[in-house]
This record gives C-alpha cells, structure tokens and sequence, in this order.
C-alpha cells in the first residue's frame, strides 16, 4: 500500500492545496472584474473604458490576494482576512475520530 506522508511532505501538499485555491481565486477575480467592464460597456456604450476599469481593478485584487497568500505561513506577521479565515479551516487527521471537522461518533470509530 501506500507510505503515510512525512511532515515535510505534509506541509507541501497543505502549501500546495492554498496556493492552488488562492490560484482559482486570483482567476475568478480576473474574469468577474473585467466581464463587468466588458458588460458595462455594453450597456453605456463607452468602450473600452470601463473594461479598462475592471482590468486595473481586477489586477489590483488579485495583487491583494497575493499578498494575503505570502502572510499565511510567515510566523513573525500576523495573518490578514483571507489568511485567518484558511488558518480557521479544520483539517480532517487520519485516525483521530474527527470526520469532515467534526468529531466521529463513537459508534463510527474504528478502535484498534
């Protein structure tokens, strides 16, 4: 079968599982900005003004979300919104009781 994972390798797939998330954020963030700019122009017709807009301001929110990715492991600084929010997220163990963040019932627990 398969090896447990090893504390190092552990800590990089977590580091991994939120930059792949931030990742998707960033890129939602980017399409929801400048198809607002895009459909806004449609209906003002003032292009390309206002997709410049959602360009500029989706870039801006991506750079935050950026920021808030390097303040999540940094020990010295204090974690922003998003950071406390992942930090907040319970992480299911292997072999504790604990299922989807919550703590198994007795009955569900295997005892070895």
């Amino acid at each position: 079968m398969f090896d447990r994972p090893t504390p190092e390798q552990r800590r990089q797939l977590e580091a991994a599982g939120v930059a792949s998330g931030l990742g998707c954020s960033i890129v939602v963030t980017m399409i929801v900005f400048i198809g607002g700019g895009v459909a806004l122009d449609q209906w003002a017709e003032t292009t390309p003004w206002f997709t410049l807009l959602g360009v500029a301001l989706g870039l801006v929110a991506a750079g935050y979300q950026l920021y808030e990715l390097t303040l999540v492991g940094r020990k010295d600084r204090g974690a922003g919104p998003m950071g406390r929010q992942i930090a907040k997220m319970p992480i299911p163990r292997r072999g504790t009781g604990v299922r989807n963040g919550t703590p198994a019932r007795k009955a569900d627990r295997h005892e070895e």
